[in-house]
């Protein structure tokens, strides 16, 4: 057995997963068409089984979530037009500018409420009035899990109030479910009851699901299908993409309810962590399978701390204000206690 002063932890994000062997026997088997032309069987099986999965009339797979996420901004606005979020919103900071660049869309940020639930008053007090000199209010923007806020969920129950004030207002819900799954398994919950309010919400194969590439946008026939001409004026009509969505689909079908192993694993990190000697999390409770702390000792700022981390062997990314961990398929149970060791040598060498 190789020295655990030898062993890479590889915690960056669960975007770093690879394929399992039944994906790539899968992707090797894949019957393919032109999904461009609708008739590629594989994707037409998967956007249909997604649909299914999330309550919602059809699907569309695009290459990645922000893909999915810009297509529905450029679906539901004009430009000129605003959509309210969170300050913190993967939207906001992590897809390069793209609504306002390619959709000339606003983003209006409110800030989440302490526990990582978006805020119903915030988002309802940031509607612009009907006043010519202000931007039109179209969306009201959810992310589920909320990244930023340490992977929090989102629950029902806080859907159905933004719903409530969506109706109110005359104006669309988009969930950003990159890891909805997270969040149904961590709740209990089906994963269409998380979207159930919503017009539209986009989720990823390539996280914790272990699919290589991929998203899906689902929602009403009519705005999928606006949303195919979208993706083709983005570049994203894909032809013999069958060996993409041949393990999307195995992923949907098989790997959804192991997320519960890596919240667990997740939890014990976090546990770990708590009890280092310098180190606090960053976020009042871990739900999912992201770890979010800090040093207590100003001079080990996150950049420092990610980089003395990485360099010992558990790879992590800072986020600005902490440290981010995120545990996954590919990082066993048995690498946890590992890590905690490396990071306790690392805060007392």
């Amino acid at each position: 057995m190789a020295n655990q002063r030898d062993l890479t932890i590889d915690l960056r994000s669960d975007t770093v997963t690879k394929p399992t062997p039944a994906m790539r026997k899968a992707m090797a088997e894949a019957e393919v068409g032109d999904d461009v032309a609708g008739d590629d069987p594989t994707v037409n099986r998967l956007e249909a089984a997604a649909a299914e999965r999330l309550g919602k009339e059809a699907g569309l797979f695009v290459p990645s979530g922000t893909m999915g996420n810009l297509i529905a901004a450029l679906v539901h606005c004009r430009p000129g037009d605003a959509m309210i979020m969170g300050q913190f919103a993967h939207n906001r900071i992590y897809e390069a500018g793209g609504v306002a660049a390619l959709g000339g869309i606003i983003i209006d940020p409110v800030p989440d409420l302490a526990d990582g639930q978006p805020d119903p008053a915030g988002f309802e007090a940031a509607i612009h009035s009907d006043n010519m000199h202000h931007p039109v209010t179209r969306v009201l923007w959810v992310e589920n899990t909320n990244n930023r806020a340490g992977g929090a969920v989102v629950t029902p129950q806080t859907m159905t109030s933004t719903r409530e004030i969506a109706d109110h207002h005359g104006l669309i819900l988009h969930v950003d479910g990159a890891r909805i799954f997270n969040s149904a398994v961590a709740q209990g919950v089906e994963a269409a009851e998380l979207v159930r309010d919503a017009d539209t919400a986009m989720f990823c194969f390539s996280k914790g699901l272990c699919a290589p590439v991929g998203s899906m946008l689902v929602g009403p026939k009519d705005l999928i299908e606006q949303g195919r001409r979208k993706r083709k004026m983005l570049g994203g009509g894909m032809r013999q993409v069958g060996v993409i969505a041949a393990p999307a689909l195995l992923a949907l079908e098989t790997m959804v309810e192991r997320l519960a192993e890596d919240h667990a694993k997740a939890a014990e990190l976090a546990e770990g962590i708590a009890g280092t000697p310098g180190l606090e999390l960053a976020m009042p409770a871990v739900q999912t399978n992201m770890v979010y702390f800090r040093s207590t000792d100003p001079a080990w700022s996150p950049p420092t701390l990610a980089t003395a981390l990485t360099e010992a062997g558990v790879w992590c990314f800072d986020v600005g204000d902490a440290v981010r961990m995120v545990c996954h398929h590919d990082v066993p149970a048995e690498h946890i206690p590992p890590a905690v060791e490396t990071v306790r040598r690392v805060m007392d060498p």
